[in-house]
């Protein structure tokens, strides 16, 4: 039986873990009131024990909050997007308001990433009002905005290897590869025929980037070749919400969904299916791997909890990969 730790907060439907990249047992969740539909949200700090999960701190926030990511400057700090547009800048320390909070977004910013390359400290957005935006540390006024999605953008992640680089997703059926410097659009892979929700960078490879679409499926892509997945991951039942490579293997990835479930996969394999883990009664929108203890997922879910868990199947993969 897999051991879980499990964090309920009532009447708060998850959207978004993070673990911190600096404190290995600390967790960041954002969430909201009735869906997110309306009401407010809130934002969770939260620390794992021997036995469970403790609130350090929480906040309060006037509408529902769909992405968080944490600092990778400082270790206090971590930003959020808001049904309202606005990103806020929070201080785990002290602070019982936000340190900054940016409102340029003209409908709710759906995805927030702050970049891990180093000598880089910037943030990046995605929302409904189909554009990306790039941001310094202090949310004092966007650096660029990036037009050119046709849809709403579901999902903004830095490129974990090339400085300047973004990859985002969006209800267009598109990945987009974006070049901040030039504010350009590199490349636009029509990816899905159907809204993609996901997208993430292989943490190994700069060339493979992950899709998770309403069409149910994962598509792992090599961005020299785009003409067609380098993998196809299907299984899931309904929409894929997240997709997360692991840190500590090149062809392991999650995925988490509207049919209450996470599945991990191999695409190096075979048999890319690992495990499907059912422990959620409703939608499961947050997904994130333990960065400094390795095979410990993170997610959250619209059932009003947070689980931490170390699926066998990872540490079975990692053993089969070294031997």
């Amino acid at each position: 039986m897999m051991a879980t730790k499990t964090f309920r907060c009532p009447a708060r439907h998850g959207y978004a873990v993070e673990v911190s990249p600096f404190v290995p047992q600390r967790l960041a969740c954002a969430a909201s009131q009735y869906y997110g539909i309306t009401g407010s949200g809130s934002l969770f700090v939260l620390d794992q024990t021997e036995t469970g999960m403790v609130l350090v701190r929480s906040w309060e926030w006037g509408d529902g909050l769909f992405d968080v990511a944490w600092s990778e400057a400082n270790e206090h700090v971590l930003v959020a997007g808001g049904g309202d547009g606005s990103l806020q800048l929070w201080d785990s320390a002290n602070q019982h308001a936000p340190l900054r909070v940016a409102k340029e977004h003209r409908q709710e910013v759906y995805s927030v990433d702050w970049s891990q390359t180093r000598g880089e400290n910037l943030i990046v957005s995605g929302s409904w009002d189909r554009s990306v935006k790039v941001w310094d540390q202090d949310l004092s006024r966007s650096l660029t905005t990036l037009q050119g999605h046709e849809g709403v953008v579901y999902s903004t992640v830095w490129s974990p290897h090339i400085p300047g680089c973004i990859a985002s997703a969006s209800g267009d059926g598109t990945l987009r590869v974006w070049d901040v410097k030039a504010a350009a659009c590199r490349l636009a892979v029509p990816a899905h025929k159907a809204e993609i929700l996901s997208c993430d960078w292989c943490k190994y490879d700069q060339n493979l980037v992950a899709t998770g679409s309403v069409d149910c499926s994962v598509c792992v892509w090599d961005l020299r070749n785009v003409r067609q997945p380098v993998s196809q991951l299907l299984g899931h039942t309904y929409a894929i919400r997240r997709v997360k490579f692991s840190p500590f293997s090149q062809t392991v990835l999650a995925s988490c969904s509207y049919d209450f479930t996470v599945r991990f996969w191999d695409f190096g394999g075979s048999r890319p299916l690992l495990d499907t883990v059912e422990h959620h009664s409703e939608f499961v929108c947050g997904l994130d791997f333990n960065l400094h203890i390795p095979h410990q997922v993170v997610d959250c879910s619209w059932d009003e909890t947070v689980k931490i868990y170390s699926p066998a199947c990872l540490t079975a993969a990692a053993r089969s990969a070294a031997s």
